[in-house]
Formats: structure tokens, C-alpha cells, sequence
């Protein structure tokens, strides 16, 4: 018996081919061939998608289109299809990359064959999905961040989220005052300087037990205050606010937890524009 091994350096590429045979560079993508493979879609997503006919030839006697794409993919894949266009668009607008979208797109597979949230809207679902990824990649985003990109409200994504996360039986690791102080510095505009002052006060307040049982986004948004108004670039609470997707008064309550150990809470060697007992007592 003799076994024979065949062995070949081709490799077959299943991405778009970007060729074209058209001279007006004006017109759209001119690819004469689909998208490309994707995986997450049942067959690979390798269908035929038949644009809508403009000519006499695409409809019958009636009126009625001769090619329907319909037929060509399932239900459930359709679906899918649609909720990984939400969440390129919700990605999108909070200027995620590629990794958290393609994260997001494989749990909402899981949970969408599980059938474990019969009930829940698909966009909840993909809205929740994208949480979650956002978290697992270290790259946290708040509920108010990914409400205001999406139709679905605080509440139903934080339940989606928790569901989700039963049904996977998956985790996430919890959030702290560093993983958002970078980020709310940035949008503030503020400098380096005072980015390190926030963060540094916002980590000893913690360590000191100052403000138990308040969330990490709204000792971030104090600590930023406390920062700033010692700063020469103070700003107010609405402006902080408006950036960490915070309530005035929140931030009121965790800066007079920390305000009475400011002394305590700022790095040696930050240079004071306001000194700590002239900084507001609110």
C-alpha cells in the first residue's frame, strides 16, 4: 500500500476582490464579486445577493420583482445580519475599533443560538453585547454611553447585561476610577498634570474607604472637580458632568465625602494654583 502526500503553497484568499474593468473611478465599489467570508453566518455568508432590478427585464406582467433575495437567506441569519449592522453603527459612534465589534458580534451569536433572552429585543441584546465586550477588552464605556448610541433605554440594557451574563456564564472584571479618568481628562481638555492629580486623588480615596458605596464614575468625576478647581483649568460641575454622563448633585455627594482629607489626597509634588483650603466646600 502506498500513502500519498500532497502538499501545495497556495493559499485561498476569502477576502473581496478589489479588481475593476471600469474606467469611471466616480460610480460605487465596482467588485464584481460578494463581500467577504464571515464566519458567524450560517455557510459562511456565502450567498448571492441580487441588487434591485431598475430594468423591464427584472419585473413580470404584474409589476412584481422577478429575483428575490429573501429566499436566499434564513430567518435567523437575517437577523443576525441586522444586528451586526447595529452594532458596526453603535461601534462607530463611539469610535470603537475592530476587536470590540468583532467581540461584540461573537457573543451576540452565542446568545442569539441559545435562545436564552426569548422576549428581549435583538437591539437590547446587541446593545448589551457591546457593554460587556467594551469591559472584557479594557476598554470600559459607561450604560449612558451606549444608551446614547443606541433606541434602547439604561434599564433594559443593564438587564440584557446581567441575563447575558448568566447565560454564558461569563464575567467581567470590575470597573475602577482609573479605567474612565484618561479618557473624561482628555474630552475635558485638561492637562497632563491635572489627569494625574485626579487620578491619584481618586485611587487614595478609595484606598482611605472615603466613599463607600459610590460608583467608580462618579468619584472619577469628583476627583476631576477637586483636580481642577486647585488647577489653573478648573472646571465646573456641569461641564464635567456633561462628560462623565453624571448628575451635578452625584458629584456634589462624593466631593464632600472627599473634601474634608483634600490635604491627604493630593500627590507631593502637585503645584497648586488654589490652595486646598481655599478650594469650595460646596
Amino acid at each position: 500500500c502506498v500513502v500519498l502526500f500532497f502538499t501545495s503553497d497556495r493559499v485561498i484568499d476569502v477576502g473581496s476582490e478589489w479588481r475593476t474593468f471600469s474606467n469611471e473611478k466616480a460610480l460605487k465599489d465596482p467588485s464584481r464579486v460578494g463581500d467577504a467570508q464571515n464566519p458567524l453566518l450560517n455557510g459562511g455568508d456565502l450567498t448571492t445577493m441580487i441588487s434591485k432590478g431598475t430594468g423591464a427585464a427584472s419585473f413580470d406582467e404584474f409589476g412584481n420583482s422577478k429575483y428575490q433575495n429573501r429566499r436566499t437567506m434564513s430567518s435567523s441569519d437575517r437577523a443576525m445580519l441586522n444586528a451586526f449592522k447595529e452594532i458596526s453603527t453603535m461601534a462607530d459612534r463611539i469610535n470603537l475599533p475592530r476587536n470590540i465589534i468583532d467581540r461584540t458580534n461573537n457573543l451576540f451569536k452565542q446568545v442569539y443560538e441559545q435562545k436564552s433572552l426569548k422576549g428581549r429585543a435583538n437591539d437590547a441584546i446587541a446593545s448589551a453585547c457591546l457593554y460587556i465586550a467594551c469591559r472584557q477588552e479594557g476598554v470600559p464605556r459607561t450604560f449612558k454611553e451606549i444608551c446614547a448610541v443606541s433606541r434602547i433605554s439604561k434599564k433594559e440594557i443593564g438587564r440584557c447585561f446581567k441575563l447575558i451574563l448568566k447565560a454564558l456564564e461569563t464575567s467581567v472584571d470590575l470597573i475602577t476610577t482609573g479605567d474612565f479618568m484618561s479618557r473624561f481628562c482628555s474630552n475635558l481638555g485638561l492637562p497632563k498634570q491635572v489627569q494625574m492629580a485626579a487620578t491619584f486623588i481618586a485611587r487614595k480615596a478609595v484606598e482611605l474607604d472615603l466613599v463607600p458605596g459610590r460608583s467608580p464614575i462618579s468619584v472619577a468625576a469628583a476627583a476631576i472637580y477637586m483636580a481642577s478647581q486647585a488647577s489653573a483649568e478648573k472646571k465646573t460641575q456641569k461641564e464635567i458632568g456633561d462628560i462623565a454622563g453624571v448628575a451635578d448633585v452625584t458629584i456634589r455627594q462624593s466631593y464632600r465625602l472627599i473634601y474634608p482629607r483634600a490635604a491627604e489626597l493630593f500627590p507631593p509634588d502637585f503645584k497648586f494654583d488654589t490652595p486646598v483650603d481655599k478650594l469650595p466646600q460646596l
